[in-house]
């Protein structure tokens, strides 16, 4: 265990006096004076190929978390099998007014109206290659800026820009705190999108010689026809990845004072909803469409259940507020004592056997 992990739960109570955003900044700013350790070897059982990625481990670092690829390395070094970035738009931006950032401690929770705030895409993608020299899964999270005439244009140019040093990338529509963005969801929205992105990685591949695989972030507030229409587009369009699902703006019963916030909610209360969702998709999608779990997952357990409905990677954020760095060690170890227990050699034998 490394030794922040060791240190998280002596270090909760400090970081928890402070509001969310203010903690957040803490840690990024603690996580850049540490020491950078290897990213974790391949595992045999827990080792899964997606996109015709090899993943070490299916436990990714969800974006939210290190919006400009100031840690990426650092969270490898803690156990993650992949780390994914941003949300990175072409031109920086400050996002909406604070506070936007609230944890609900009773009901394991958070809720974030932060609008992309990021400082763009140039300045990360000069910080991503001064570290393209080390090993591990960086993917990358794009999304469009708030003031677009084109956001259709702004993936594109996303893609473009970030394809050099993106392990992958991922198209992110389902942040529901840009006001219209869910609206590319929509069927002919979204085969516009999908066409366009795909084109602009063709494109950029002709002077880079890289073709990283296209992801896409979907929200989990879809009713079965949306859902049957994504997994349509999805495999017309030759998508490599889903990632289910992106916080929502549902509001079950919460305990919380700040349970009447806007904006999206993650946490244990969207863990249910996360869970059906992927079970929904990998039955649309018939299983010809790698899927990625997110939402509500905390534990090993909550991991497994994702998997055996479908999802061939995870993804935590939210969790860590309450868990601390060293979940996707305990996850890890917790799944290959799942996986040994139902009698499965390895992971991709549990996918999809709910």
């Amino acid at each position: 265990m490394s030794l922040i992990a060791s240190l998280y739960p002596l270090l909760r109570p400090l970081a928890f006096q402070f509001d969310g955003e203010r903690a957040h900044l803490l840690t990024l700013a603690a996580l850049k004076r540490m020491p950078v350790g290897a990213p974790p070897a391949a595992d045999p059982v827990l080792g899964m190929r997606v996109a015709g990625i090899d993943f070490p481990n299916p436990v990714g670092l969800a974006a939210g978390f290190d919006k400009n690829g100031e840690v990426p390395h650092v969270m490898l070094g803690l156990g993650f099998g992949f780390a994914e970035l941003g949300t990175l738009t072409p031109l920086p931006q400050d996002g909406n007014p604070k506070p936007r950032l609230f944890r609900l401690v009773e009901d394991r929770a958070v809720i974030n109206r932060m609008g992309f705030n990021n400082g763009g895409q140039v300045e990360a993608l000069a910080r991503l290659t001064a570290v393209a020299h080390r090993p591990g899964i960086i993917g990358v999270n794009i999304g469009a800026n708030k003031d677009s005439t084109d956001r259709i244009d702004d993936y594109a140019r996303g893609v473009c820009a970030m394809a050099p040093v993106a392990t992958y990338l991922t198209v992110n529509i389902s942040s529901p705190n840009t006001p219209g963005l869910r609206a590319l969801q929509d069927a002919g929205a979204l085969t516009e999108l999908l066409q366009t992105v795909m084109a602009a990685r063709a494109a950029s591949a002709v002077t880079t010689g890289r073709m990283p695989p296209i992801f896409l972030k979907v929200a989990p507030d879809l009713e079965p026809a949306d859902i049957d229409d994504i997994a349509r587009i999805a495999a017309d369009t030759g998508l490599d990845a889903l990632i289910i699902s992106n916080t929502t703006i549902g509001r079950p019963a919460l305990n919380s004072r700040h349970a009447g916030e806007g904006g999206g909610l993650s946490g244990a209360p969207l863990r249910d909803l996360a869970q059906q969702r992927m079970i929904d998709f990998h039955k649309a999608t018939g299983g010809t469409i790698p899927l990625i779990g997110a939402g509500g997952i905390a534990s090993a357990e909550d991991a497994y259940a994702r998997i055996r409905a479908g999802a061939s990677l995870i993804q935590v954020y939210s969790a860590l507020v309450y868990e601390g760095p060293g979940l996707a060690a305990r996850i890890n170890k917790g799944l290959r004592q799942l996986l040994a227990r139902d009698g499965f050699a390895t992971l991709k034998d549990a996918v999809g056997t709910l």
